[in-house]
């Protein structure tokens, strides 16, 4: 299929205000805070570079190759095997149908359509974008930079509004850890392009395990 490239799309897509259902979640952020594990912009940085270098470098990999064009459903059984959390899971699929709703209405596609009536509930958030890059017209690195991105830029807006930390100083460290991004979105792509047995498979067990407290709070901020 013909795609016209265009780099305006990326902006589209990561942008907070795409309506993705990304600002209900906090990224583990809201159990890090409740722990006290986040107190300051210092404990965030670590945090989202921790973040970084596990979730979001295998959250990046599906999504260079889901842009790529690699086979939808083994990238969703790989996501599967990837998220150890049943309430991780569950939040994915439900962003997953989300960014899938906004991107068909963005970017009408008949790939997209396909994978939505593959997964009716949702299939895993990171093979949606990748898609949803796909028929935006961007490319794998595109993909990548935006999950990249999104890993850390959830956490940071929610610690803004649970610890009322100041957002210069929230953005300031996204700032900082731009050159990370970068070289994990590089990372990704790269093994993007080995296929899906080469894709990082990254994973923070304390993520998984805070991720299953906070699903029982009887009350929380987010939804994960």
């Amino acid at each position: 299929m013909a795609r016209l490239t265009t780099r305006s799309a990326l902006l589209v897509l990561a942008d907070g205000r795409f309506p993705a259902g990304g600002h209900a979640h906090s990224g583990g952020a809201e159990a890090a805070v409740k722990a006290g594990r986040i107190r300051d912009a210092a404990d965030l940085e670590a945090f989202c570079l921790g973040r970084l270098h596990t979730v979001g470098l295998t959250a990046a990999g599906l999504a260079a190759a889901a842009a790529l064009g690699l086979d939808p459903y083994e990238l969703d059984a790989a996501a599967d095997a990837r998220t150890p959390s049943p309430a991780l899971r569950t939040a994915a699929r439900r962003l997953g149908r989300q960014l899938m709703r906004a991107a068909r209405a963005a970017w009408p596609d008949p790939e997209l359509d396909a994978l939505a009536a593959a997964f009716p509930g949702g299939a895993h958030q990171p093979v949606v974008l990748g898609a949803a890059a796909r028929a935006a017209g961007l490319g794998p690195e595109d993909a990548a930079h935006c999950a990249a991105y999104e890993t850390v830029g959830g956490p940071a807006t929610a610690v803004v509004r649970l610890l009322g930390l100041d957002p210069y100083r929230a953005t300031a460290v996204l700032a900082r850890l731009a050159p990370v991004m970068d070289e994990v979105a590089a990372r990704a792509v790269t093994a993007a392009h080995g296929g899906v047995d080469a894709l990082p498979a990254a994973s923070a067990p304390l993520l998984d395990i805070t991720a299953e407290q906070h699903a029982a709070w009887p009350v929380r901020l987010f939804a994960s």
